[in-house]
Order: C-alpha cells, then structure tokens, then sequence
C-alpha cells in the first residue's frame, strides 16, 4: 500500500489536536515553523496540510494574522428529490424556510447560445444547435450558497410563454412547471453528483477558499416522451451545505 503523503499525515494530526481540543474554535496555531519543527517536515509540508484543512473548513486563515481553528457552522441542508416539485413556487425556497432562512436568487439569461459538446451530448442535440443559457446564484438570507448554470433546447421552448426561464408569468416557478405550461410532462430527473475542488470564480461567487470542496451535481430533467428538456451543472459548496436524497419507494 502506498505511503501516505507527508502533508495528509500532518492534516490528521492536526485534525486530531482539534478533535482531542488541545485546540478549540478561535485559538490561534502555533507557527508553522514551530509545528514543522515539532512533526519532522518542512514548513512546505505543513502549509498543504492548512490548505487542505482550510478548504475543509476546518481551518481559517487570516491575512497577516496567522492560522486559527474555524467555529463549527450548522450546514444547511438541500434536499433533492422528485417529490419536492410543488405546483407553485420554489423548492429551495421550502428548503431554506424549514431551516428558518430567507431563500432567493439571482439569475442572468441568454438565449440562442451555441451549445457545447458536452451540453449538446446530455440534451441529444447538435454541438452548436441554439440553447437559453441561465445562470443562477442561490442565496440563504443574502448569502450565496449554490450555483447552477441551466441548458435548455431553444426550439422547444422559442415562441412560448416560457422561454425565459426568469421572465414572463411563470417566472421562477422551475422547469416542471414551466413545461407543464407548454404541455410538456416532465417524467424524471438524472443527478450526477461528484466532489472536486472549487475554481476560482466558483469560490469568488460563493465566498469560499479557492479549492474548497464542492459537490458538482450534473442534473437531466427528461420528458415522458424520453427527450431531455433541460440540463444543469449545479455547484454547492461542501462547508456550507448538505446535500440530502429523497427516494420515492413504490407501492
């Protein structure tokens, strides 16, 4: 089995100082002369190692301040799941009241964007056929907590009442409503979730380390006919939310 590297030996210890409380949310750590000095590594080795616990939020680092152990923040909890569709207004809205915050959003859209391949491959277009592009920034009492970027076909959509998903009178009431309108029944959603690391402008808009931990979640809504309406690529960061599924169990 492969060594551990050096900078995940020193996180766990670091980890473990916390946990046992040598170390409690507020104190300041010693220098990362000292605590090199103390492990047998070089200060390189124990800077990854703050990064790492940094971008876990485990750590805070302040500008020339020092290193200081993070107070313990209560994530908040988004729930995915079919069932949580409701015939008006919002999921997230519901998500953010039942944890007592304010939810709302932000949103810019284009529309007759060429797709990507990537997009055009999960609506079963062609790369370059015209898309509406609306890109959201999810807030919880002001503070932003999800990012999503969402694709749908324009020529399913152009013409119609909503084809801004923002705009128009059923603004805001999300993609299974609004397809419902334009009698489009939406039968299912695909999520693909995965961990990386956040990208700069990621971690900019949600006021996070860059290369803090975010949930990526790749999400297909699909209609009964079996043709995908919508595509999105959602972003929540790992510090600041859980993420929980639902699953309808059949009867």
């Amino acid at each position: 089995m492969p060594e551990q590297p050096p900078y995940l030996r020193i996180a766990d210890e670091l980890r473990r100082r916390i946990a046992e409380h040598e170390w409690t949310p507020g104190d300041r750590l010693p220098s990362r002369a000292q605590i090199a000095q103390e492990c047998g590594v070089g200060e390189n080795v124990v800077r990854r190692a703050q990064e790492l616990l940094i971008s876990q939020g485990a750590l805070e680092g302040r500008a020339g301040s020092g290193t200081y152990v993070a107070a313990p923040s209560q994530r908040v909890r988004m729930v995915r799941s079919s069932a949580r569709e409701q015939p008006a207004g919002s999921p997230f809205r519901a998500d953010m009241k039942a944890v007592g915050k304010l939810g709302d959003w932000e949103s810019r859209t284009e529309a007759k964007v060429p797709a990507p391949a990537e997009i055009a491959a999960r609506l079963g277009v062609d790369e370059g056929d015209l898309c509406v592009r609306t890109v959201y920034e999810f807030l919880a009492n002001g503070k932003p907590v999800q990012l999503s970027t969402s694709w749908e076909p324009y020529d399913l959509t152009a013409g119609t009442v909503v084809v801004l998903p923002e705009g128009g009178p059923h603004a805001g009431v999300g993609v299974v409503n609004r397809m419902a309108e334009i009698g489009i029944t939406v039968s299912h959603a695909v999520e693909q979730p995965e961990p990386r690391q956040a990208n700069a402008e990621e971690a900019s808009l949600l006021g996070i380390q860059k290369a803090s931990l975010v949930t990526h979640i790749r999400r297909t809504y699909y209609s009964d006919q079996g043709r995908p309406v919508e595509t999105a690529d959602i972003v929540v960061p790992a510090a600041l939310c859980e993420i929980v599924y639902e699953v309808p169990i059949a009867r």
